[in-house]
């Protein structure tokens, strides 16, 4: 045995090397996507299936290996099926990375005190709004449904912007960096969800969660009907106290 892994180190080249980091970097980065999602316990299942396997061939387990290698051929399509939504995401994220996220979010965090600000306003008045700010995958096509606005970023173009009668108040506001790029704008809904009885089967939710599937952003809510605050991230909704968790969960999230 120490002889085979003298050979194999000696046959080791660079491109082994190289090969090895690609992979272990997918891997990585598919399974950071979906640890806070739904899907994480059923890949923890998988890995489960896969550790069974090696077990059952280390052991000379016949049966119990056979049952296991009919049944990957399965058990691909099952990974396709149950996680469409990360393999997505995952997807979406390598077509449109930037890598102007460290200007962009600094650039947001100058701005991050006034989206506090008029989120705070907004649920005091039970003023409804739907608010997306841009992480890595770029929110244009998303822009592009909306009305252009190309303005910095301010509380009061918030608050005017979301301000019932407003003719764009019914749709999202979309934030990149520090200025607001387009506004009433028509996210997408999910495919499926769970809300609790902590969020009302609103559109504004809804969407919130649709976007979130689909994109590494974060969406804010304000309800019209409770003032409530929430936060979507990952398809998940997270219900908040106040703009200072707001505030703390939001940077959490985008500093990833």
């Amino acid at each position: 045995m120490f002889e085979d892994i003298l050979t194999t180190l000696h046959l080791f080249k660079l491109v082994d090397f190289i090969d090895i980091i690609v992979v272990a970097v997918i891997l990585y980065s598919f399974f950071l996507m979906i640890k806070e999602s739904k899907a994480y316990p059923m890949a923890i299942g998988f890995g489960l299936i896969g550790l069974l396997y090696l077990v059952t061939r280390w052991a000379n387990l016949f049966v119990s290996n056979w049952l296991i290698r009919n049944f990957v051929t399965y058990l691909i399509i099952a990974i396709i099926i149950l996680f469409q939504t990360e393999i997505r995401r995952f997807l979406t994220r390598i077509g449109s990375r930037t890598f102007r996220k460290p200007l962009a979010l600094r650039s947001f965090q100058e701005k991050i005190e006034d989206v506090c600000q008029a989120v705070d306003y907004m649920s005091d008045r039970k003023i409804g709004a739907l608010i997306a700010v841009e992480n890595e995958v770029s929110l244009t096509p998303y822009a592009e449904r909306g009305t252009p606005i190309d303005a910095i970023l301010t509380k009061e173009l918030l608050v005017s912007l979301f301000f019932p009668h407003s003719p764009l108040h019914d749709g999202a506001v979309i934030i990149q960096g520090d200025k607001i790029l387009a506004a009433g704008c028509l996210l997408p809904l999910p495919a499926s969800h769970e809300l609790t009885g902590a969020f009302p089967t609103r559109t504004r939710h809804l969407a919130a969660m649709g976007l979130t599937q689909e994109t590494d952003s974060a969406v804010i809510i304000v309800s019209e009907e409770s003032g409530g605050i929430s936060l979507a991230m990952g398809g998940n909704l997270e219900r908040l106290a106040d703009r200072d968790r707001l505030e703390d969960r939001l940077l959490e999230y985008l500093k990833k």
